[in-house]
């Protein structure tokens, strides 16, 4: 008797496991799809480890994205290339990046829209070790930098007129973090740096060479997805993105750079050193790029 009793106790507690068990898959289930749905409903960005990026950055770390009751995700990534892959596989509905490479992509067939310019602009950083301080002497010499991007077209827009030796070297190297690491350790002869890496190069004497302003064009870019932000989810999204992206803008240049500096430290993978060197920089409220610019882009990538 006492064996079947035991028996039956352990049959009632099977049956009570298996329960539990099949209800927490279906919770476990459920809580995936509310998690996923959300995710699919949130205006998810792809950033990089530079100051353009900034103002996204500190909407995101003084919550004035949550403020105004808009869920921004910011999907960070080292390499321009890879950031580009999420926006065109859609994961992503926009994208911090330069003029040449998004003209590139709507000529592939991506539909996008320009929100914003930014104030991404770049250096020509010589390796001290070259002891390269004119552009024509970089016949023969290696320049770091990413194909079909705004240092492309800055490499070939410096060099227009400049008479060298011998043919420079474009040598592709997409991930910004391995691009200073070679200038650091003397394995690259010159390349393209945004900052904060530029302001590292300088610290270690690197000598600027040139500069992307002298151009008189200004590539940076802030572009979504045009099927992306249709309906009224996303309009009401963009508004309130808006208001948070140049609440931004305005606490930087009231404070500056420097006030923001752990924030820079965290999000660029710099160090102090590299922020109290940072140059004086000013941002600017979201405003769509100037047509010139755009068409500039578009002539290089035909």
């Amino acid at each position: 008797m006492k064996k079947l009793l035991l028996l039956a106790v352990l049959l009632i507690s099977l049956v009570a496991c298996q329960q539990s068990a099949t209800e927490l898959q279906q919770v476990t289930k459920a809580l995936r799809e509310k998690l996923r749905q959300k995710n699919a409903e949130a205006l998810k960005i792809a950033v990089m480890p530079t100051l353009d990026c900034l103002p996204l950055y500190v909407a995101q770390e003084l919550r004035l994205f949550d403020t105004l009751d808009v869920d921004v995700r910011l999907k960070p990534f080292t390499a321009q290339m890879d950031a580009d892959t999420a926006i065109v596989g859609g994961s992503v509905e926009g994208i911090m990046s330069d003029l040449v490479r998004m003209e590139r992509l709507k000529r592939k067939g991506l539909k996008l829209d320009y929100l914003s310019a930014t104030n991404l602009q770049w250096q020509l950083i010589s390796n001290k070790t070259a002891r390269l301080k004119k552009l024509n002497q970089l016949g023969d010499k290696m320049v770091a930098m990413t194909r079909f991007s705004g240092t492309d077209y800055l490499t070939d827009e410096s060099l227009k007129g400049v008479k060298t030796k011998s043919k420079v070297y474009k040598v592709q190297i997409n991930d910004v973090h391995v691009r200073l690491h070679m200038l650091l350790n003397n394995e690259m002869d010159a390349m393209w740096l945004t900052e904060p890496q530029a302001t590292t190069a300088r610290l270690y004497h690197h000598q600027v060479m040139t500069e992307s302003e002298k151009t008189g064009t200004r590539l940076g870019v802030l572009a979504f997805r045009t099927d992306s932000i249709k309906g009224q989810h996303r309009t009401a999204q963009l508004k309130a993105f808006n208001s948070a992206y140049n609440m931004a803008v305005d606490s930087i240049n009231k404070h500056g750079v420097q006030h923001f500096s752990s924030l820079i430290c965290s999000y660029c993978n710099t160090d102090q050193r590299t922020v109290n060197a940072l140059p004086k920089l000013k941002f600017n409220h979201l405003s769509k790029p100037d047509t010139k610019d755009i068409e500039k882009a578009q002539r290089y990538v035909k």
